[in-house]
């Protein structure tokens, strides 16, 4: 390193067992992270592993370690959420907001920047929330939201970036977990997806993780705050029927046989499909069903998400035709983990 050249910062990165957090950290290579997690994270270079506790004050940790700590980072990434729309809400609650006030706490004492990751979903005020069974995704929003507005509040140096759907890298489909845009698709493919309420025209709006790891890989090096970026499809964002051609192709050409789903509305699935058929389903179907519905419902909208991730440097915006190969490429590798084909069928 010349005289001129500033040593890379470290960085305290939580949730990086996630989706979004993996990634990061596999484009983190020059500097030293720090991951605060009660799971052992993906192993990476310079990477050192803090147990901690997100919802507890000073991170669980005892004054001394927590001052060492904070003595040691440059940075702090935000990625650690509760995700799922089926967690009660006390538990959503103590993760994506009060997590989030720790963190915003630890950032204050070390004098850090955050780079906080929400998503575009806190846009979506219109959501229609009744009949979801278990699952309940204004929650999930409601907790992203609040922990916004105590990021906005904090007169902490910070960058919020809400992606939308996170699915597997573009190029390989690989990802830490499926996401309940995979189960979907994945029930495509298996031709278990008989129907699906959504209007053709909604657009799907995903991105692959390594997009959203660039982003914010890009706010770190730059060390630009005050900005927020909607990491999305936006006006690029396949609709439910270009992503049910998608997956119908897919699948034939991988030797399954999925058949064409009817697409349905909301109401119908409320007045006939659920008192007739879903209502006598066991308890654990009964329960993806409402995964499925809720997931759904976020895509009804008319307008799209804005897409402002064009604007960081370096990163350049993906294409309609990109998001369609990484959704296929996910798709391929989600065939693959669940060996519905053979690996050479896959590769092929």
């Amino acid at each position: 390193m010349s005289e001129n050249q500033k040593p890379a910062p470290t960085i305290l990165l939580t949730g990086a067992s996630g989706v979004v957090g993996q990634a990061v950290l596999a484009r983190m290579t020059e500097h030293t992270v720090v991951c605060l997690t009660h799971n052992t994270p993906v192993p990476g270079h310079r990477t050192v592993r803090v147990r901690g506790d997100l919802t507890r004050p000073f991170f669980g940790l005892d004054r001394s370690s927590y001052q060492e700590l904070a003595d040691r980072i440059d940075v702090v990434v935000h990625c650690a959420a509760v995700t799922g729309f089926s967690i009660d809400a006390e538990q959503t609650h103590e993760l994506n907001v009060r997590g989030t006030e720790n963190v915003l706490a630890f950032a204050r004492q070390a004098q850090a920047p955050l780079q906080h990751v929400s998503t575009a979903f806190v846009a979506r005020r219109d959501l229609a929330v009744a009949g979801y069974g278990s699952a309940r995704p204004e929650v999930y929003l409601d907790s992203k939201r609040v922990a916004e507005q105590a990021v906005l509040a904090s007169g902490v140096p910070v960058n919020i970036v809400r992606p939308s759907v996170v699915i597997g890298n573009s190029v390989t489909g690989r990802i830490s977990q499926f996401q309940g845009l995979h189960t979907i698709a994945g029930a495509l493919l298996k031709n278990t997806l008989p129907m699906l309420p959504l209007e053709p025209a909604s657009r799907i709006d995903f991105v692959p993780q390594d997009l959203v790891a660039d982003v914010i890989a890009h706010l770190v090096r730059t060390g630009t705050t005050g900005g927020e970026y909607w990491v999305t499809g936006g006006r690029a964002a396949p609709t439910a029927g270009r992503i049910v051609e998608l997956g119908l192709a897919l699948g034939r050409s991988l030797g399954l046989s999925p058949d064409t789903p009817r697409f349905v509305s909301h109401d119908m699935v409320d007045r006939l499909i659920r008192p007739v058929f879903i209502d006598a389903l066991p308890r654990a179907q009964r329960r993806r069903f409402d995964d499925m519905l809720a997931m759904t419902a976020l895509f009804n909208a008319v307008e799209p998400f804005p897409s402002t991730y064009g604007h960081v440097p370096g990163v350049t915006p993906f294409s309609a035709q990109n998001l369609e190969d990484a959704f296929t490429a996910s798709m391929r590798h989600y065939a693959q983990a669940k060996r519905l084909v053979r690996p050479s069928e896959v590769a092929a």
